[in-house]
């Protein structure tokens, strides 16, 4: 048995049509824009759904070393387990986007079983399988006392039957809006825990596959796991779960779970499209700078990168113009001599932060910080 989709309040159905606005008027402009800053977005998106994602299961790694690894850098300060996360993840994300629009799609065991051996294969042992579900217990302990056990998953018995129930269910239809149908599988796989390790990820990356099949936004920009991974985020996303039982009670009402979760990408959107805004409007004023001081219009990559990221290397500054090793070191060079750009480390591990000439018009429109709204009144 799993849980049941709760109605929707009149409340709930305000909130869910402002985030369709939202994301109709985000399609369009990334259809209509899809230059050099939007692609930046989507890869820093994805580096930050997967920094934060990540960092909920105690795997802290930043966005801009997220996105470094992700370009291939060797030179990254962290950890080999740090690494080894990230890109496991990194992966198993990348296969989970590239399925957006996939043809004769279906979900399966045998899918989720493949896209959890690519988030924990590295890990995989006779104690703790990857991509095969648990032959025995699971709880997930109290953070504040790993000696009490805060939710015990449903006996290992149970799982494969729980599943085939699940994946029946994901490739039904029903009346629920996609969004809600995702949150819902969400809550259904995390509460059915049917691996040793890696469910929380898991779960919230079928949660991001249901929102891409979707089809309306791409799924860099429809990700709410950036959201989750804030750390008054992450708080409620436990205290969320921990409302549905301390077993596994699919008889509860998980009105509040619906909630949060329109909250998340009701935020989230908001977020996305204020970064999309302001992305477009500091490279409008680089195009600008650049013009006025002579210089080829393809380093407002680079000085893009480091206004809004706050570094760029050089292999993703060739990488996103298509230059060559040579091109990209003499440009990077020759903004360094100008004072637009400073060199920081040696060798393979340098990257570029802004020099005291770097234009200050764009870096204050980059870092003036946004407010989100609340989607609910507050009560």
């Amino acid at each position: 048995m799993l849980f049941s989709t709760p109605a929707l309040t009149p409340a709930d159905q305000v909130v869910l049509a402002d985030i369709e606005r939202m994301r109709n008027r985000l399609r369009y402009q990334v259809q209509a824009h899809p230059g050099k800053w939007t692609a930046g977005l989507r890869k820093f998106l994805t580096a930050d759904a997967v920094a934060a994602s990540n960092s909920i299961e105690g795997f802290r790694v930043s966005t801009q070393d997220v996105q470094d690894l992700m370009d291939g850098e060797r030179d990254v300060d962290v950890s080999d387990e740090n690494r080894e996360e990230t890109l496991a993840y990194q992966r198993m994300m990348t296969y989970v986007q590239s399925l957006h629009d996939a043809a004769d799609f279906e979900y399966s065991k045998g899918l989720l079983n493949a896209l959890h051996w690519m988030l924990q294969g590295h890990r995989h042992t006779a104690r703790k399988v990857a991509g095969q579900w648990r032959t025995g217990p699971v709880y997930v302990t109290d953070p504040e006392n790993p000696r009490v056990a805060a939710y015990t998953a449903p006996e290992a018995a149970e799982v494969p039957g729980l599943i085939a129930e699940l994946v029946a269910w994901l490739n039904a239809s029903d009346d629920a809006h996609p969004l809600i149908r995702a949150a819902m599988a969400h809550l259904h796989l995390v509460s059915i825990h049917p691996w040793p390790d890696g469910n929380g990820r898991m779960s919230r990356s079928l949660q991001t596959l249901m929102i891409a099949r979707e089809g309306v936004l791409a799924p860099e920009f429809s990700s709410i796991e950036a959201w989750l991974g804030r750390r008054l985020h992450t708080w409620e996303y436990y205290q969320q779960l921990k409302r549905t039982g301390a077993t596994y009670e699919p008889d509860r009402d998980v009105s509040d779970w619906i909630r949060f979760n329109l909250t998340a990408y009701h935020e989230q959107a908001q977020a996305v499209q204020l970064q999309l805004d302001q992305s477009a409007a500091v490279w409008e004023l680089l195009e600008a700078f650049v013009s006025e001081a002579g210089l080829d219009e393809r380093v407002i990559t680079a000085l893009h990168d480091v206004a809004m990221v706050g570094r760029v290397r050089r292999a993703r500054y060739e990488q996103a113009d298509n230059l060559t090793l040579q091109q990209a070191q003499r440009d990077l060079k020759a903004l360094a001599a100008a004072g637009l750009l400073v060199p920081v480390g040696r060798t393979r591990a340098r990257y570029y932060t802004e020099g005291p000439n770097f234009p200050e018009p764009a870096l204050e429109r980059a870092r003036t910080p946004f407010t989100l709204t609340s989607p609910y009144p507050v009560r």
